[in-house]
């Protein structure tokens, strides 16, 4: 016998469409090295919540991690991949162990590659995010996210979001794949 079941769910972030803003944490870490930061596993949820409810009571969206030895680069969001723009390079950490190889994360680098971006994974320090010229974020229950500003060391950076942005031609992309009003070419 086989059985599936599927339950709809609203988006992650409960303003749905509105540009989030982010927290950098520079104290709790996401994941540490050699742990199972890079596994799907609800152990790597629990140790965000302290920052999360502290950064949602400041009125940000959600909190974005930096890694656990230098404490200088990019890791995720609380629950997903993060991703900077500037000019036509799209970034995004890699998988070394300490970040989730989301399903969404590997089809927006694949979509963004096919429209002729080049995309690198490689560390993106904290100072390199706040020059960048769009940032986003991906995942299962996220989708594609635009990110409105990343707030460090209580400076606020902005970025650019809404129509006519990378990040919004990303995530139409892969809605109209995954609805199949776009064909996919992999």
């Amino acid at each position: 016998m086989f059985l599936t079941y599927a339950s709809p769910v609203g988006n992650y972030f409960k303003q749905d469409k509105t540009p989030l803003s982010l927290y950098v944490e520079e104290e709790e870490v996401r994941a540490f090295s050699g742990g199972v930061g890079g596994v799907k596993s609800v152990s790597n949820y629990g140790p965000v919540l302290k920052a999360l409810v502290r950064a949602k009571s400041l009125g940000f969206s959600d909190v974005l991690y930096l890694d656990s030895v230098n404490k200088k680069y990019l890791e995720e969001v609380s629950a997903a991949n993060i991703f900077t723009l500037k000019g036509n390079v799209i970034s995004t950490p890699p998988t070394s162990g300490t970040i989730l190889p989301g399903i969404t994360r590997k089809s927006i680098i694949e979509i963004a590659r096919g429209l002729g971006f080049q995309v690198d994974e490689r560390s993106i320090s904290v100072h390199e995010l706040t020059e960048a010229d769009e940032v986003f974020c991906t995942g299962t229950a996220v989708g594609v996210a635009a990110v409105g500003s990343v707030t460090y060391r209580g400076t606020r950076f902005e970025f650019k979001v809404g129509e006519n942005t990378v990040c919004q031609a990303l995530g139409s992309t892969l809605v109209g794949i995954q609805t199949g009003l776009i064909e996919d070419k992999k």
